[in-house]
């Protein structure tokens, strides 16, 4: 009983901290492209299905509307407060209970005692976690505002500002420096925005309210094991809603996995406004997963006419010369250089841009698993290094499927015999798959491609 209650009031002040809006907007530098919001570093990010999200759809976090104050209904606000007192009651004697847990896995009642002080109910977090799932961004407008002109301008001039660093990370573990950059261009606006949200109080609100419990009681040990450690103070851990940290968004069993003491002063410091820890972290944690030095994540490519779009296939791996002899050729006209095996990826089907991509593609999806976001980041390192902006055309006219979009082309799929393995809302391999063999089923060309018009043909 005591469960379906906490639920209950949890969604309510969610759903009441919608309808007053916020008077004032969040204190956020402006990102140019929200971040995607799943991340397979993140254990328990996925969805329930296994379908990644990926392509045209693009999650974003919203940002509430600027209200001129006092323009929030006087019983609403009220109604607001009274849930939010009795949410933060049972929130306390949540940690009471969670305090036990911590205390059976090695924390000290010190680190608990200097953790929890001041921690209250944060409806923020419950808002930003409820509706997660319901903003997207087409693939090109994701890549517009990663590789913008502002964002290359300003990763050159972190570059500038941090050769000696950049180089000496670049040496030590073997990962291009312009992909580290760019990682923290996309993830923190190179250490512009790093989050101000208090990680214990988020993630003991997100524990708490249980839709995700057990991951975000998981990462509520791991930061208490970092405060614990000495590595940062408890109010000075601060981060995104979801618990991501520092200049490359670390969630807290990343950061003891993989993070490093580069500067050498015995701590792991991603907090502070020096990059030094934050940034070579970010390259061993790519090394850690397989980079190859030398390798690009991928190459613009243009298909031949005729193309077997089958073959766009993550599974389906070729040379770049056996790709050449199927006239998959660079945008100059020439064989890709053998760079090892290579997949075909159409991120908006074949009215879109066509990459060839390596093992580092996989590699950045460690980081995070939208590939949009993989594209973004290697797009960007590559403008970073003076290439050019992508030069395949996008289909500019469509526009991203809603949530319930999504979910409603996998039931019409599954229920036209081509099963999606699951109704979750996001276009990953599974998914894509029922497409294509929807769509050579009906002799359209087989790009695997969500569109609104492949949700009318099926409607």
């Amino acid at each position: 009983m005591r469960n379906w209650v906490k639920t209950a009031l949890c969604l309510g002040v969610a759903l009441q901290a919608d309808a007053i809006n916020a008077a004032t907007p969040e204190n956020a530098a402006p990102q140019e492209a929200p971040r995607p919001l799943l991340r397979p570093d993140r254990p328990g990010a996925g969805s329930g299905s296994g379908d990644d999200l990926t392509l045209a759809a693009v999650q974003v976090t919203p940002r509430p509307v600027a209200r001129a104050a006092g323009t929030a209904p006087l019983q609403a606000s009220r109604a607001t407060n009274v849930a939010e007192a009795t949410a933060n009651s049972l929130l306390q004697d949540w940690i009471g209970d969670f305090r036990t847990r911590a205390r059976a896995a090695g924390l000290s009642t010190a680190t608990l005692d200097a953790a929890f002080k001041g921690v209250t109910y944060d409806a923020k977090a419950i808002k930003r976690d409820r509706n997660q799932s319901e903003f997207t961004k087409t693939i090109w407008d994701y890549l517009d505002s990663a590789a913008s002109d502002a964002r290359v301008t300003n990763g050159k001039s972190a570059l500038a500002a941090r050769q000696a660093l950049l180089n000496r990370i670049e040496q030590t573990y073997g990962v291009d420096k312009e992909v580290v950059v760019a990682v923290w261009g996309l993830e923190s606006n190179y250490g512009s925005y790093r989050g101000d949200d208090d990680i214990v109080q988020s993630l003991a609100t997100l524990a708490f309210d249980g839709r995700r419990g057990a991951f975000f009681e998981a990462q509520l040990v791991a930061a208490l094991k970092i405060i614990e450690a000495g590595d940062v103070d408890p109010r000075d851990m601060i981060g995104s809603w979801a618990g991501a940290m520092g200049h490359t968004q670390f969630i807290p069993t990343s950061y003891l996995d993989y993070a490093v003491d580069f500067t050498g002063d015995g701590k792991r410091d991603i907090w502070s406004d020096d990059p030094s820890d934050a940034l070579a972290s970010t390259a061993a944690y790519l090394k850690k997963f397989g980079w190859v030095t030398g390798q690009p994540w991928g190459v613009e490519v243009a298909l031949p006419q005729g193309f077997d779009y089958r073959l766009a296939n993550r599974k389906i791996q070729k040379s770049p010369a056996d790709w050449a002899k199927l006239g998959v050729l660079d945008m100059d006209g020439a064989p890709v250089a053998d760079h090892g095996a290579a997949s075909i990826l159409l991120p908006a089907g074949g009215k879109g841009a066509a990459f060839m991509i390596f093992r580092n593609f996989a590699v950045i999806e460690r980081y995070n698993t939208a590939d949009a976001y993989v594209i973004g980041v290697g797009h960007l390192s590559d403008r970073l290094k003076g290439g050019p902006r992508i030069k395949g055309d996008w289909p500019r006219g469509d526009r991203a499927l809603t949530f319930a979009e999504r979910q409603e082309m996998q039931r019409r799929l599954t229920r036209a015999g081509f099963n999606t393995q699951g109704v979750d809302g996001r276009i990953g391999p599974k998914t894509i798959a029922a497409i294509r063999d929807f769509q050579s089923a009906k002799g359209l060309v087989p790009d695997g491609y969500a569109s609104l018009n492949l949700l009318k043909t099926l409607r």
